[in-house]
């Protein structure tokens, strides 16, 4: 997903190394491993930082996956493939095509399936002994709190902001180690947060960082800037790893660091978190919601007059055979999603060019708009949203947002066009 531009101002710098020790081990040691767990993780065994104690810790603890998207499926398998005793995941969404480049817990069989139950009957597949229980739905303010309760720690691979911020406040709350990671093309950033660790050890949350989410659409999601498959396995094995050390107590853990990486410049740096002393701790969740999938946050929506997938389809069917006016489609996405599907006919602005095609009576806009009235568009309502405004803004009368973006004109109107 779609990361933040730049960590909050004073809360990170460089350093030059490890100067702060690992941390004791999360999960007291489980029941004498059997002989079949002896094969199946003699290599785990050989390891003096996990061997034959840390094992146990494995099998003995819980984790609380959210997301089986492009992060949790890698975190999910090597979870699994670990020897974690007990995984809650929680997602709402289904499989579809384009998930199977990046979502490798899925496959072809399992489109349309919930992800939550294609996960599970992938990983009693890998490993019968983990207990898996699935979750079809949604996080909110309501039942995180109970969903989280019993679980040693929390894998945060969501991939919108509402649910991150939330899924921190409710570990904050809660004083439950969380496991963050996010994904945007070829970048990515890996933090552990913890707001009431063991001592020495300082308390860090996503807050510390990020004290807020940006701004509604200011951010694109993977499903509108894209990403490359490798890095959601690059960072979810990273993920779990994260989990490994925190429950067996191996190596350092990235508490207080947040590692920075660029797999198409193939460069990795690690930065220093430090907590936010003016910073007022979370206490209580606000209303609202979040959601475990692939998506935009529903934090900030604009609010401008709007029109129906099926509304559009009727006005542009009517306006041919009466002479009427018909709307005129502007696509403000980037160049890769129109070049996957487009609504026929429309113009094309990018976003970051609406302002100025704007202030041009000359350019595209201008010239579409003397046409007819406007109906901008894009992936699923919220980058129309904030264009149709900066029109309206500009002097642009009667402009319109596509509700739902040309998804709901795919499901709606026009299923022949791919989704993405």
């Amino acid at each position: 997903m779609a990361v933040p531009r730049r960590p909050a101002d004073g809360g990170v710098s460089r350093v030059g190394g490890a100067t702060d020790s690992g941390l004791p081990p999360l999960v007291d040691p489980g029941p004498e491993l059997t002989s079949d767990d002896r094969g199946r993780y003699s290599r785990h065994l050989l390891l003096g930082a996990i061997g034959d104690e840390g094992q146990r810790r494995l099998r003995a603890a819980s984790v609380f996956v959210v997301g089986a998207g492009g992060l949790g499926s890698p975190v999910l398998l090597y979870l699994a493939a670990a020897g974690v005793g007990r995984i809650t995941v929680i997602d709402d969404d289904e499989v579809d095509l384009g998930n199977l480049h990046r979502q490798v817990i899925h496959s072809v069989p399992a489109i349309g399936r919930p992800k939550v139950y294609s996960a599970r009957d992938r990983l009693v597949e890998l490993a019968p002994g983990v207990g898996v229980t699935p979750v079809h739905g949604r996080l909110d303010a309501l039942n995180i709190g109970a969903l989280i309760e019993g679980h040693h720690l929390v894998v945060d691979g969501s991939d919108n902001f509402a649910t991150r911020y939330l899924v921190s406040d409710a570990c904050e709350i809660a004083g439950i180690p969380v496991i963050w990671g996010t994904i945007d093309r070829f970048r990515a950033q890996l933090a552990v947060f913890w707001s009431r660790p063991p001592a020495p050890a300082a308390a860090v949350t996503l807050r510390d960082l990020y004290p807020a989410p940006p701004p509604a659409g200011s951010v694109p999601s993977c499903a509108e800037a894209g990403v490359v498959g490798a890095l959601c396995g690059t960072v979810g094995s990273m993920m779990a790893m994260e989990a490994v050390k925190l429950i067996t107590g191996a190596g350092r853990p990235l508490l207080g660091r947040l590692v920075l990486m660029d797999l198409l410049e193939s460069t990795h740096r690690t930065v220093t978190i430090r907590p936010d002393p003016s910073r007022r701790p979370v206490t209580e969740l606000p209303d609202g919601a979040g959601g475990a999938s692939c998506g935009v946050s529903d934090l900030g929506r604009i609010d401008v007059p709007t029109v129906s997938a099926a509304g559009l389809a009727e006005e542009l069917a009517q306006a041919g055979p009466s002479g009427g006016v018909a709307p005129v489609l502007v696509d403000v996405r980037g160049a890769g999603e129109r070049s996957i599907a487009t609504i026929e006919p429309s113009v094309w602005v990018p976003l970051d060019s609406v302002a100025e095609d704007a202030s041009d009576p000359t350019g595209v806009l201008g010239r579409a708009a003397a046409r007819g009235p406007l109906v901008v568009y894009c992936k699923s309502g919220s980058r129309s949203a904030r264009a149709a405004a900066t029109l309206s803004d500009a002097g642009f009368a009667g402009v319109r947002s596509l509700e739902g973006g040309i998804e709901a004109w795919t499901r709606d109107v026009d299923p022949s066009l791919p989704g993405y």
